[in-house]
C-alpha cells in the first residue's frame, strides 16, 4: 500500500539552546514508510556518528523509521522551513506541507 500524506508536527518558534522533536507520521503505508526531513529544500543528512556528521557540525539526530528529528540543542542556524517526505517504495512518496521553525 502506498504511503498516505504524512502529518508533520514542527513547533513554529523555539528557544536557542532547548531540546526540540520534530515528528512526522503516516499510517497506511505497508510496508511501512521511511521518512527523510527536508530544510529549505535540502534532504537533511541521517547522523551515523561517522567523522562527515560531526565535521559538517551536524546538532540533530534524524531517525528515517520513527520519522523524529530531534534537535539536542537548536541555533539561530537552525531556522528554516522543514518538511518531511514518506516512502515505502509502493506508489509515489508523499510530503507534508512546509511549517517554518523559528528559533
Amino acid at each position: 500500500v502506498a504511503p498516505t500524506t504524512p502529518v508533520c508536527e514542527v513547533p513554529s518558534s523555539a528557544m536557542t539552546g532547548t531540546v526540540v522533536q520534530l515528528s512526522c507520521k503516516e499510517t497506511e503505508g505497508s510496508p511501512p514508510s521511511e521518512y527523510q526531513w527536508y530544510k529549505n529544500g535540502v534532504a537533511l543528512l541521517e547522523k551515523t556518528g561517522t567523522g562527515n556528521a560531526r565535521a559538517a557540525n551536524i546538532t540533530y539526530t534524524m531517525n528515517k523509521k520513527s520519522g523524529t528529528l530531534l534537535f539536542n540543542t537548536v541555533t539561530k542556524n537552525d531556522t528554516g522551513e522543514y518538511f518531511c517526505e514518506a516512502s515505502n517504495g509502493i506508489g509515489l512518496s508523499q510530503k507534508c506541507s512546509v511549517k517554518r521553525m523559528q528559533v
